[in-house]
């Protein structure tokens, strides 16, 4: 994060201000700090909430695209620093190597190592194809990214893409 050069002036009532200041104090955090973590929230606290949403939810795609979103604008160092800490654990095996090769292949776009974390996620053991139909299946098999592909997994979009 660069170094702070500029100002913002909110207004508040006296009651919104104590409040802010009661939550930034139970979080450990100044006001502005706490502030912005709210507003403009680090990429990894982002991703990290993401994994937690998808392990509440029955339907993903939506989830999956705004992850997909994060890793796309992150530049290297960024996504590095991003994607580090994640833990995808509690996730189906579905998931977890879905998110795992979205990680991976965005390492390989952005030119980075992937984080160590993805080596501890075991592959799917049948394929799965993001389309039903059988004759999609020799596209899908080509098309798919060496990511995606040594988990098992035939997509047609990928990090950047979208359906």
């Amino acid at each position: 994060m660069g170094a702070k050069s500029h100002q913002l002036q909110v207004r508040v009532t006296a009651g919104q201000k104590a409040e802010l200041r009661r939550q930034a104090q139970r979080a450990g955090l100044d006001m502005s700090t706490y502030v912005l973590s709210r507003i403009l929230p680090a990429p990894e606290s982002r991703l990290a909430r993401l994994l937690r949403t998808l392990r509440r939810l029955e339907e993903c795609r939506f989830a999956l695209a705004e992850i997909n979103d994060v890793l796309s604008a992150l530049p290297p160092q960024a996504f590095v620093d991003a994607v580090g800490g994640l833990d995808p654990g509690g996730l189906s095996p579905f998931l977890q190597n879905y998110v795992t090769a979205m990680v991976e292949h965005a390492a390989h776009l952005k030119d980075v190592d992937p984080p160590g974390w993805v080596r501890t996620v075991e592959p799917l053991e049948t394929p799965h194809f993001a389309v039903p139909f059988a004759r999609m299946r020799p596209y899908l098999l080509r098309a798919s990214p060496v990511a995606f592909k040594r988990r098992n997994l035939f997509v047609d979009a990928t990090i950047g893409d979208r359906v």
